[in-house]
């Protein structure tokens, strides 16, 4: 900003003030310098709230009902070069308006192909176009004893912390804003056919590829109620039972998980943006590139597991 302008922003202010304690006949001290975003927020709100509540009176009393227009345009005036000549004001004020990331888990069978489908998500309904902002991530939920060692691994050949054992299933886990929530369960709810089978049914089978959703607050949270609501506008394909941890697995069945009680453990790097189990799942070099771009960038998240079957780290081995 150039100092033309900040200057005449500035005395825009100071007349404002002027206007402002001349019509409040000057009972009190106030200052901008002071003043908070949340405090210019409250005035506005309570100035249009007056104006609002007084309008009969002040349509029989002109003088009156100026002044009052006044004291609005005066706050409105000073609240905006305010936040004008200070950007960390601004900054604040955006900061309270933006919603608060909320962390669920999606599973549904081999965790690679619900991966893709997901990111695309990401991408298509959050306009996630920079790889960074990406938050899907394989892994596993669901089980009861949680890790073991600090650990939740595939199956691997020295059986250290095995999720299978352990009673977990293969989720997907994303980080949304709370808005976007019944978006996503929209998408979920597309990877199952007309009668509830998943992409795989009649390959991967066991609790470790279970049909389960975390979300926080599990059963009794609003986004059950929203998850029901999708799930009857889209087919109505699944019934949903409450997830006790180490469920089975059932056709047309899923298990609605608390995140608080079942959290998420991430998978090991060779799982993820894997290609998919089933044929034409072959996605872009890029897509497969992901797992190493945001491994060096420290955003795809740590597992101490062994990497691969054997610990080879190439081929799942």
């Amino acid at each position: 900003m150039t100092n033309f302008n900040r200057n005449g922003l500035i005395i825009i202010r100071n007349l404002a003030l002027l206007l402002f304690c001349f019509l409040i006949g000057g009972s009190a001290a106030w200052s901008p310098a002071a003043a908070s975003p949340k405090s210019i927020k409250r005035s506005l709100v309570t100035s249009s709230l007056s104006l609002a509540s007084s309008s009969s009176d002040a349509s029989s009393d002109r003088r009156g009902f100026l002044q009052q227009g006044a004291v609005a345009v005066a706050v409105g005036a000073v609240s905006i070069t305010g936040l004008a000549t200070n950007p960390n004001l601004a900054d604040a004020a955006d900061d309270e308006v933006e919603e608060k990331m909320m962390e669920v888990y999606f599973g549904c069978g081999c965790f690679w192909h619900v991966q893709h489908e997901f990111v695309e998500a990401e991408r298509n309904i959050l306009g996630r176009k920079d790889d960074m902002t990406l938050t899907a991530r394989a892994g596993y939920a669901g089980g009861k004893a949680g890790a073991k060692d600090g650990k939740v691994c595939y199956h691997n050949a020295l059986q250290i912390s095995d999720y299978g054992s352990l009673g977990h299933a293969e989720v997907v886990r994303l980080q949304i804003p709370p808005s976007s929530f019944k978006a996503f369960c929209k998408e979920y709810f597309a990877l199952f056919n007309e009668k509830g089978y998943r992409p795989d049914q009649w390959g991967d089978t066991g609790l470790e590829y279970r049909n389960v959703i975390g979300i926080p607050g599990g059963v009794g949270s609003t986004y059950a109620k929203e998850l029901i609501q999708v799930s009857q506008e889209n087919g109505d394909k699944l019934d949903f039972a409450k997830g006790k941890g180490d469920d089975p697995d059932a056709r047309a069945l899923c298990f609605v998980m608390d995140t608080a009680d079942f959290p998420f453990y991430v998978a090991e790097q060779y799982h993820q943006f894997h290609d998919g189990f089933n044929w034409g799942e072959n996605y872009p070099n890029s897509y497969n590139d992901l797992a190493s771009k945001l491994s060096k960038a420290n955003l795809l998240g740590e597992s101490k597991c062994p990497n691969g079957l054997i610990g080879v780290g190439a081929l799942g081995l």
